[in-house]
């Protein structure tokens, strides 16, 4: 696991220490190796945590002729089988790293290599003769990789920081995606916040030749179902999927644990570790006791059943939230509002203590079709039968319905089912996933362009078939909120601790599988991921089986009216708010009033904004009428990672 940057610098001007100031940002995410490789026309670096071939595989990774450069982030889990193939075809290898048999396919398959590949990666290979860069990204977006195009050149880096360091990068607020942030708290890609830099979209390959840049896929998220599947033959294909990416997951010369939440993806994800391993399991949990959405119980049933060797940690207001917030908003690199990073961040620094590797269940819900408002969108259709009126006045009935200190209360659900009622499916989906409508940013915000989040649905989704939206949607939340939210969380939380995190659901092959399954086999009347529930019948306790989804996040609606009320206040002052020129002032006191008093559960919506002010403080990101953005002090990019 590793972090990359790397500029070109077609002109055969640059200044030699830029590539080493932009690497050292990255230091938290490979404190154990550092280098970097410097030519008339191109600058890389990398930063290295040694998880396989602890003795070789530096980075930058030289070609036999020493003219094609790689540098590397993530695990390619069948290395060995593509080594074999490989010394087959007359490569002779001088390390055990899947870096070097990722050089070594490059170069005797070049870009058609990338399909043939199982793992999270982001990877840059440069030829010197050629002058040509190639950039690529796994295929869902595991491992994130940052782009900025400047004239005929070409940034890139791991992580925001490393490119923003440049001075020549400019920094203009993109308006469209802070559009999207406050309506989906999280920004899709390949849009980021600032303006000229994006995200190199999952599953693409960009290629800068002297000057000229193509991107294209070499992969592309299923979406056909295939009816001729039994459930007792899906069943039999899902074990052997699980079983076989768990033997690649669990692929390491450094020590590995699981992230367990008492739910059934993790919980699976713990027997077929059982099995594949001949150690005890190492586990680690966040819990919140005392909580109606405590998952104590559940972990120790599962604990006990497997033995593992546990170590969990209580998530509550005694520790110090303020700075891990604050480290939180610095390491997201780009804001997201998702509030369960705080327990990731949290869960991250303690698994750190036992293990440098580990595993997470995420995609398991969008693979599978694990969400509540999966059932949402199917209910939304029979409530549309009322008429609008009826809707909006039974929306304010609820309005007299007392507000409840719980994380997703029955009130608050319903209140946002009616109001997501009142959208089309497709904003609907948005809405309920998120958190700001079309109509209340145009309340909060002083600019604003004609951006909708509901328009991403326009980039090749599947159309609604004959069951309904479930197809599409799962698509949209794979593309978007997986990529962009879920995994980004992990990848930031987890790296700032040097630890790797792995998700064994997202292995591509049983994405293909679960996209191949009827929407029957994913969610049936009020059952949710029905074919892993069926796998699992026989080997989890029934009351993990049987229990609600929980989702690891913290009381946000009950912190922030409790502990975390004085930092809010202070994050969102009426100072601040007029300082950043972005919000009405009057409107975020609205909101902190209605929210403080009662009137509503609005704590996600202030967290993602006390997350935006942050990250924009930090950042000596101001608003000028133009929304362009200064420079800010080189300094605040070199900050280590917290132990």
């Amino acid at each position: 696991m590793c972090g990359i940057s790397g500029y070109t610098h077609r002109d055969g001007v640059f200044n030699p220490s830029a590539i080493k100031k932009a690497t050292n940002t990255l230091i938290h995410r490979g404190p154990d190796q550092q280098g970097t490789y410097e030519s008339a026309y191109v600058s890389l670096g990398a930063v290295r945590l040694k998880i396989i071939d602890l003795s070789a595989g530096a980075q930058p990774f030289f070609s036999d002729d020493q003219k094609t450069v790689l540098v590397f982030n993530g695990e390619i889990y069948n290395y060995r089988e593509l080594r074999k193939e490989l010394q087959a075809l007359g490569h002779q290898f001088s390390t055990q790293s899947d870096t070097e048999v990722l050089l070594r396919a490059f170069s005797q398959w070049d870009t058609d290599c990338f399909r043939r590949l199982r793992g999270m990666f982001a990877a840059a290979f440069w030829n010197e003769d050629e002058r040509r860069l190639v950039l690529v990204r796994d295929r869902v977006g595991i491992k994130p990789l940052y782009v900025c195009r400047l004239g005929n050149d070409i940034y890139f880096g791991s992580e925001l920081k490393t490119i923003l360091l440049h001075p020549k990068v400019p920094r203009r607020l993109d308006l469209s995606a802070l559009h999207h942030y406050l309506a989906l708290n999280y920004v899709p890609g390949p849009f980021t916040l600032i303006e000229g830099i994006q995200k190199l979209r999952p599953a693409h390959v960009l290629e800068w030749r002297d000057g000229i840049v193509l991107e294209e896929p070499y992969w592309k998220l299923p979406h056909g179902q295939n009816e001729n599947w039994t459930l007792p033959d899906a069943e039999e294909a899902l074990d052997g999927l699980l079983k076989r990416s768990m033997q690649d997951h669990l692929l390491s010369d450094v020590p590995v644990g699981i992230w367990l939440s008492g739910g059934i993806d993790s919980s699976t994800l713990v027997h077929y570790a059982s099995q594949a391993s001949t150690q005890p399991l190492k586990t680690f949990s966040i819990t919140f006791r005392g909580r109606s959405f405590d998952e104590t119980p559940y972990i120790h049933e599962l604990v006990d059943k497997y033995q593992t060797d546990h170590l969990e940690l209580d998530l509550s207001p005694t520790l110090d939230l303020p700075s891990a917030i604050e480290d939180v908003a610095y390491y997201s690199d780009e804001p997201f509002a998702d509030a369960g990073a705080l327990p990731v961040w949290f869960l991250s620094k303690l698994s750190r203590q036992r293990v440098t590797v580990a595993l997470s269940g995420e995609g398991a819900d969008e693979l599978f079709g694990g969400y509540i408002t999966y059932r949402a969108d199917h209910l939304a259709g029979y409530a549309r039968l009322l008429p609008k009126a009826a809707r909006r006045s039974l929306l304010r009935a609820l309005g007299y319905w007392p507000v409840s200190d719980d994380k997703i209360s029955f009130e608050y659900k319903m209140k946002r089912f009616l109001e997501g009622s009142l959208l089309s499916p497709d904003e609907a989906h948005v809405y309920w996933n998120g958190s700001f409508s079309r109509d209340q940013q145009t309340d909060l915000l002083l600019r604003t362009n004609e951006a909708r989040a509901q328009d991403l649905f326009e980039c090749d989704l599947p159309a609604a078939n004959d069951d309904g939206n479930l197809t599409r949607f799962l698509a949209f939340d794979q593309r978007y909120y997986l990529a962009d939210d879920l995994l980004q969380k992990v990848d930031r939380m987890s790296m700032a601790h040097s630890l790797e995190v792995r998700p064994p659901y997202l292995d591509h092959r049983i994405i293909e599988f679960a996209a191949s399954l009827p929407d029957r086999f994913k969610v049936s009347g009020r059952c949710h991921k029905v074919i892993l529930k069926r796998l699992m019948r026989s080997k989890l306790p029934t009351s993990v089986l049987r229990r609600s989804k929980t989702g690891l996040d913290i009381p946000t609606h009950d912190w922030l009216r409790g502990p975390l009320r004085p930092y809010l206040e202070e994050t969102l002052s009426p100072a601040a708010v007029k300082q950043n020129g972005l919000f009405r002032p009057e409107a975020i006191e609205r909101l902190k009033d209605d929210h403080m008093e009662r009137r509503a559960n609005l704590g996600y919506h202030l967290w993602g904004l006390m997350i935006l002010f942050l990250w924009m403080k930090h950042w000596n990101i101001q608003i000028s009428s133009e929304l362009s953005l200064p420079l800010a002090a080189e300094e605040s990019v070199s900050r280590q990672a917290v132990s």
